[in-house]
C-alpha cells in the first residue's frame, strides 16, 4: 500500500515537472518570437505609391523636401511670410507619414513665420528601406544637416518621434534652439514593459529609443505635453522624462486627453509654446 502511494506521488511530481517544463518552453518560444519579430510589433508604416503620396501631399499643401542630389528627405511647407524667423523640424509618430503633417504648419504658421520640415522614415509612405531605430536616426540626422542655418531651429516630436527628437538634440545640441515633445516617454523599454508585463521586455528589446539618455547632452529649453487618458504612452512616462531633465523646461498636462488629443492642440496652446521659447531662459 505504501509503495503504491509513493509511486503515485512520484508520478504526480513527474507530471508536474513535465508540465512546468512544457510551460517554460512555450514561454521561451513566445519570448524568442517577440525578440525576433519585435520590429513588426513596433512599427506600423503606412505604404503608398509615389502618385498617391503626391496627391495627398498636395491636399495637405505640403511639398517634397529633397536633398542636394535629389534624395528624398521628407516634406515641407514654408511660411507664407518670407524670410522666415526660423524653422521647425518634425519627427512624426509611428502610424503616420510626413506628408500628413500639414496640420502642424496650420497652427505654427498662425503664431509665427516658421518653416516646417518633416522628415520621412525609411519604409514609410513611398520612401525606400525598412524602419529600425538606427535607420530612423540616420534618416533624421541626414535631414537635420540639410536644414537652412539662418535663424533658430526647433524640434517637434510626436509619440515615437519624441525619441527621435531627443536623439537629434543630443547629437546636435548647439544647433537646436528648443524642443516640443507631444506624448513623450523616458525609455521605450519602460513603455513596452507596461504593455507586455508578462515578458522580460528589457532583456528582449532591441529598439530602445532611450530619450532620457540622449537629452543628457542637451541643455536647451524643452516643452512637454502629456495626456491623462493616454493609453498608448501613459503620462507617467512623460513625467519621468520631464522630472529627469535638468535644463529649462515646462510641462503641459491635459487630464482628459487621450493619445490623439495630445497631438491636436488649438492655436492658443501653440502661442504658449512659442512664447516659452522666446522668453529668456
Amino acid at each position: 500500500m505504501k509503495d503504491a502511494v509513493a509511486r503515485r506521488k512520484a508520478t504526480i511530481r513527474e507530471r508536474c515537472m513535465h508540465t512546468g517544463l512544457l510551460c517554460f518552453g512555450i514561454y521561451a518560444i513566445a519570448c524568442a518570437g517577440c525578440a525576433t519579430f519585435q520590429r513588426r510589433l513596433l512599427y506600423f508604416p503606412p505604404v503608398f505609391t509615389p502618385e498617391q503620396v503626391d496627391e495627398m501631399g498636395k491636399f495637405e499643401r505640403m511639398e517634397r523636401w529633397l536633398g542636394p542630389q535629389g534624395t528624398q528627405l521628407g516634406w515641407k511647407r514654408l511660411a507664407p511670410t518670407q524670410p522666415a524667423q526660423g524653422r521647425v523640424m518634425l519627427t512624426h509618430g509611428n502610424a503616420g507619414c510626413a506628408f500628413q503633417c500639414g496640420r502642424y504648419a496650420n497652427m505654427l504658421q498662425q503664431v509665427a513665420p516658421l518653416d516646417l520640415f518633416v522628415v520621412e522614415y525609411p519604409g514609410y509612405a513611398d520612401r525606400a528601406g525598412k524602419p529600425s531605430e538606427r535607420a530612423i536616426y540616420d534618416a533624421a540626422a541626414e535631414a537635420f544637416e540639410q536644414l537652412p542655418t539662418n535663424g533658430p531651429t526647433y524640434l517637434l516630436g510626436e509619440s515615437l518621434g519624441t525619441g527621435v527628437a531627443a536623439y537629434l538634440a543630443g547629437r546636435f545640441p548647439d544647433k537646436v534652439a528648443g524642443i516640443i515633445m507631444l506624448a513623450p516617454f523616458n525609455r521605450l523599454a519602460a513603455v513596452a514593459q507596461a504593455h507586455y508585463p508578462w515578458l522580460p521586455v528589457r532583456l528582449l528589446l532591441v529598439e530602445r529609443f532611450p530619450a532620457e539618455a540622449h537629452l543628457r547632452n542637451y541643455h536647451g529649453p524643452v516643452a512637454m505635453l502629456v495626456g491623462g487618458q493616454d493609453r498608448v504612452i501613459p503620462q507617467k512616462f512623460g513625467r519621468r522624462l520631464y522630472d529627469g531633465y535638468s535644463g529649462p523646461k515646462r510641462l503641459w498636462e491635459f487630464p482628459h486627453a487621450d493619445h490623439g488629443a495630445v497631438m491636436d492642440q488649438p492655436v492658443e496652446v501653440w502661442n504658449e509654446l512659442i512664447a516659452f521659447f522666446e522668453k529668456p531662459q
